[in-house]
């Protein structure tokens, strides 16, 4: 088998219309370098044409693949689908709107070069760098977050919810092998098992440019991550 330096895992849901534009930059910045890549797309129960644009896209791309749920089963699941399925010795989880810049990367491989087993984009750090804010409604409901993370779980991280992460191949295998959360505190539940199986993490700071067609539904959502925090609190032993 052909030695893979790094996969990028990428959730998809409903991404027909920039998802080509997302695989474009990534393929871009990576056939630039020196490292094999490849890129997997996991869609997650789509009922537009996210499969197929990626299907035409990867004739030409062979190093660009797509997994499909035939149901949606969450952001947690896929992207579990995803590092279970990636060959490279980095794994890489970014979001589909590319809200951290692919050139991101260098940061946080960096950090894996030091010798950390997980890496961590952080719109929370001072040197983070919010290129265009999220509006003013959204920053408030997603203050609430990491406040209940850092009360009732841990006090590790800033933020633990940016689309921006790097993981060892065997580090990010194990944890998402564990992984039981299916939906949007999955990252949660791979940090919290990250700090109690010590595996070396470290948040870095990154740029973050909001992408204005958020899927994220604000009704009811300080309760739902309350409710998401205290399972997670319950399964991690």
């Amino acid at each position: 088998m052909e030695k893979m330096d790094v996969s990028i895992v990428i959730p998809a849901y409903n991404e027909e219309k920039r998802i080509i534009p997302t695989l474009e930059k990534i393929c871009g910045y990576f056939t630039s370098g020196v490292l094999k890549f490849e890129v997997i797309i996991v869609d997650d129960g789509s009922k537009d044409g996210t499969v197929q644009a990626v299907d035409k896209f990867s004739v030409n791309h062979p190093y660009v693949k797509v997994l499909r749920h035939q149901k949606n089963k969450g952001k947690g699941a896929a992207v579990r689908t995803g590092v279970l399925e990636a060959k490279g010795d980095l794994i890489l989880f970014s979001d589909a709107d590319m809200s951290t810049p692919i050139e991101e990367f260098e940061k946080l491989k960096k950090a894996i070069d030091e010798g950390y087993d997980i890496a961590i984009g952080s719109r929370g750090l001072p040197d983070s760098r919010i290129v265009i804010p999220q509006p003013w409604y959204r920053r408030y409901i997603g203050k609430i977050f990491p406040y209940l993370v850092r009360l009732m779980v841990m006090k590790n991280f800033r933020d633990t919810q940016c689309g921006f992460k790097l993981f060892r191949k065997d580090t990010g295998k194990t944890l998402f092998g564990e992984l039981k959360t299916q939906g949007f505190a999955f990252d949660v539940e791979i940090l919290y098992r990250a700090v109690k199986e010590k595996h070396r993490t470290i948040e870095a700071p990154v740029i973050w440019i909001n992408s204005s067609d958020s899927k994220v539904s604000l009704l009811n959502a300080p309760f739902r991550m309350f409710l998401a925090i205290l399972k997670i609190r319950r399964i991690v032993q």
